[in-house]
């Protein structure tokens, strides 16, 4: 017993020597720590309470948003999926997810991410399916902003670029689900077994839009060998065409990155990029550069990036493959000279368009 008031004593003493002022450093410690662990309490409870408003109360554009859905004919399962989707989503106003693609994507997305895709219901991965579809938010659509691979087709065509870098395959989407999708592989670089677990460059070009790429990670192959993906909604995207372009025939000399030297001839021009026709196919992602004339500027030296291959379709050079190209690098001396020869060549055909009326 005299212990234990021994014990007591020491304590309240101890407290005595901590509360004189100025406070004892533990003291200061101490009361931070609490203060601290409030606010974190505190916002965790609101954290809750949002999140619980967001799941039982009625957002904001929930008559307009019932209206739209009303007269598009959305089965009671896809309604119910839509609301999930919405409520695990950061929007506010519910009827935005239905007036544009990328925030339907978005909202997906994070709705997949939250749940676990591979922990979704069947029932549920297919009415999101068929919301995608029926909203017409596909890829098909050239009015639909991309935001996911999901969004892409089976059929279409995409580069798959290996993490070497040096190798560009062809392929096609031979199948998508909500979960992955896979594509095709020819089996030119190795066994297909050999690219699991390897990261991968895919690149998806939509004509007259952009191209769309990503990389992924190959998980596993399918029954027919072909190549399972994970989807991703990290796209970056390149516009294919920002600017005026013209036709033009200039001799061009294109040298690539290991020395090698074609000559060609430059057919289509833009301060954005080129269209060059060369005795040999090439593939995107080649850099190299080329040396061509620009009537009144003189010799231009610039770095380009081929986009897509067009394959033999030019019929005043049959032998040459048209190449789609962007400049890259220091390109800006270039791109200005460029502008002013389209400017100069446009006010030079309005002057002879006039003067053909006048005549």
């Amino acid at each position: 017993m005299s212990n234990l008031l021994q014990q007591l004593s020491d304590l309240v003493l101890m407290w005595r020597e901590l509360l004189t002022w100025p406070p004892h450093p533990l003291v200061i410690v101490f009361v931070a720590f609490i203060i601290c662990l409030f606010f974190a309490l505190f916002a965790l409870w609101e954290i809750h309470c949002i999140n619980s408003r967001r799941e039982n109360e009625e957002m904001f554009g929930t008559q307009l948003f019932d209206e739209k859905v009303s007269e598009r004919g959305f089965s009671d399962k896809e309604k119910r999926t839509l609301d999930k989707i919405i409520r695990k989503s950061t929007f506010e106003n519910k009827d935005a997810i239905l007036n544009s693609s990328g925030l339907f994507e978005q909202a997906v997305t994070a709705f997949y991410d939250a749940r676990n895709v591979f922990d979704v219901r069947d029932e549920t991965l297919e009415a999101v399916e068929r919301l995608r579809n029926k909203m017409n938010f596909t890829a098909s659509n050239p009015l639909s902003e991309i935001y996911s691979t999901r969004q892409f087709n089976v059929g279409d065509r995409i580069d798959m670029i290996p993490d070497n870098g040096t190798l560009i395959k062809r392929s096609e989407i031979v199948w998508r689900t909500e979960k992955e999708w896979a594509i095709s592989y020819d089996g030119s670089d190795g066994p297909a077994k050999s690219f699991v677990g390897r990261d991968i460059r895919i690149r998806w070009t939509r004509p007259d839009d952009a191209i769309y790429s990503t990389t992924v990670s190959i998980r596993r192959l399918d029954d027919s060998a072909n190549l399972v993906l994970p989807h991703s909604s990290s796209l970056d995207k390149r516009q294919l065409r920002r600017w005026v372009r013209e036709q033009v025939a200039f001799p061009v000399t294109a040298v690539f990155e290991n020395g090698e030297t074609l000559y060609g001839t430059l057919l289509d021009l833009s301060a954005g990029g080129i269209m060059i026709g060369l005795p040999k196919e090439c593939y995107p992602g080649q850099h190299m550069r080329i040396q061509f004339e620009l009537p009144s500027f003189g010799d231009e030296d610039v770095e380009i990036e081929i986009l897509r291959n067009l394959g033999q379709r030019n019929q005043e050079f049959p032998n040459y493959y048209c190449l789609t190209a962007s400049f890259r690098g220091k390109f800006g001396w270039t791109q200005e000279r460029v502008l002013q020869y389209l400017f100069e060549l446009s006010k030079s055909k309005k002057e002879t368009k006039k003067w053909v009326k006048e005549v």
